[in-house]
């Protein structure tokens, strides 16, 4: 059963939220990063991405940058940009985007529950990436971007939120892409119990973004129970930051594909593979979003083509029947050669955030066809978990994305 409990959560001061509120630190490269900074100085990236504070000729993963990052963060803490609650308590959060509103749960999840599958995986986890928040949270002796997991909504929790949700906020602010984030705290002793207790009776919750932060929070937990044998398991070290969403409010984007070849073939040669293998259900000069689960757009010279995934062709498997791996199995492998792509430098991703223009500028510029998806569910990334089993690279992109700065959970007691 899991164990999802409260914290003495590390929070900006309430003028100060705004400010320092940032995106995760891996939607930027070091460009973009240094940018953010040097307009916003308050941002947190100037923690996450300490490597801003540098000039460039000062590798992002020298030694000097993660003491900074530490350094920073409780200079904050000592300056009062950050304040720490006296009592552990859970925080609600939530994030409005485009007038949907998604409401989670701040806590900390169990690396017990991590290592024991109670939380569960659906992506694997690069060794070279989990290096550097490794680094980073064992030098700040703290986690400072929560980890995204999903549960089945429970009634007894929308409840409470619910009620929680006509108090006063402790932050609402709209932030520069337009979602608006509001925070509240919940402290009450009952409310805690209540929370405390229906999660308790879950044996699943599931990762829905942020394997490698988790990955990495885990692993500095074992690393500092090695150096205690005499842990007890409730220090704070065995716990790691989350925010926890029900399944009905979240929305996953589509992840799309552009390619920059058409692995030898023409133009006339390629569309004849395609409709050998597809049905072609319509076809304009206007972008196309597909309309259902089974269907994908093409964009080819300047032409989109709505392509249906034939019937004998689907697959109920959790895996295999998903619409980014029938893309993969019947077109981008057999007919243009992209046998694995999470390293074939011929195919990237784009998130749907970005829209299909997006498509349409890369096809202008640097790929020769692109393709856009109907979104992953939500169902099918449990079912894909349920089973044990990994999506294939690229399958979601969730929206709005958490901030980071808002929460910190400290590793000390």
């Amino acid at each position: 059963m899991a164990k999802i409990l409260p914290f003495r959560g590390i929070r900006p001061s309430k003028e100060r939220a705004a400010k320092i509120a940032a995106l995760p630190y891996d939607v930027y490269n070091r460009k973009e990063a240094k940018a953010v900074v040097e307009k916003n100085p308050e941002s947190f990236l100037a923690i996450d991405r300490a490597e801003t504070n540098f000039s460039d000729e000062v590798d992002t993963y020298d030694e000097a940058v993660y003491q900074k990052a530490h350094d920073l963060l409780w200079q904050w803490v000592e300056e009062g940009r950050f304040v720490q609650d006296e009592k552990p308590c859970y925080y609600l959060y939530e994030l409005t985007m485009d007038g949907r509103a998604q409401t989670g749960i701040v806590a900390c999840a169990s690396i017990d529950d991590y290592e024991n599958e109670v939380i569960k995986k659906h992506e694997n986890t690069r060794a070279e990436k989990e290096a550097d928040r490794i680094h980073h949270v064992d030098s700040c002796n703290a986690q400072t971007g929560p980890i995204f997991l999903a549960y089945r909504g429970q009634k007894e929790i929308d409840a409470l939120v619910n009620q929680v949700k006509k108090r006063e906020a402790l932050y609402d602010f709209v932030s520069e892409d337009g979602i608006r984030h509001r925070v509240f705290v919940i402290d009450d002793e009952g409310e805690i119990k209540i929370i405390a207790k229906a999660f308790s009776a879950m044996s699943e919750i599931y990762i829905a973004d942020g394997h490698h932060r988790a990955a990495s929070a885990v692993r500095v937990g074992q690393k500092r129970r090695a150096a205690n044998p005499g842990y007890t398991g409730e220090e704070e070290f065995n716990y790691f930051l989350s925010v926890l969403f029900p399944d009905n409010q979240l929305m996953i984007m589509d992840y799309n594909r552009v390619v920059k070849d058409l692995n030898g073939l023409s133009e006339d040669d390629f569309m004849t593979e395609i409709k050998n293998r597809f049905d072609i259900i319509d076809t304009r000069k206007e972008p196309i979003h597909p309309e259902k689960k089974g269907q994908f757009s093409m964009l080819l010279n300047h032409s989109w083509y709505l392509l249906q995934i034939r019937k004998e062709d689907q697959s109920a498997d959790p895996v295999e029947g998903l619409d980014v791996s029938l893309l993969q199995n019947l077109l981008l492998d057999p007919i243009l050669g992209i046998k694995n792509p999470k390293t074939d430098d011929r195919i990237d991703f784009v998130g749907g955030i970005r829209g299909l223009q997006e498509l349409e500028r890369r096809c202008d510029t640097d790929c020769k066809v692109a393709f856009a998806m109907y979104p992953t569910d939500i169902s099918e990334l449990f079912a894909v978990a349920d089973a044990g089993r990994l999506m294939p690279p690229k399958s979601t992109w969730f929206e709005p994305k958490l901030r980071s700065g808002l929460f910190i959970h400290s590793l000390e007691d």
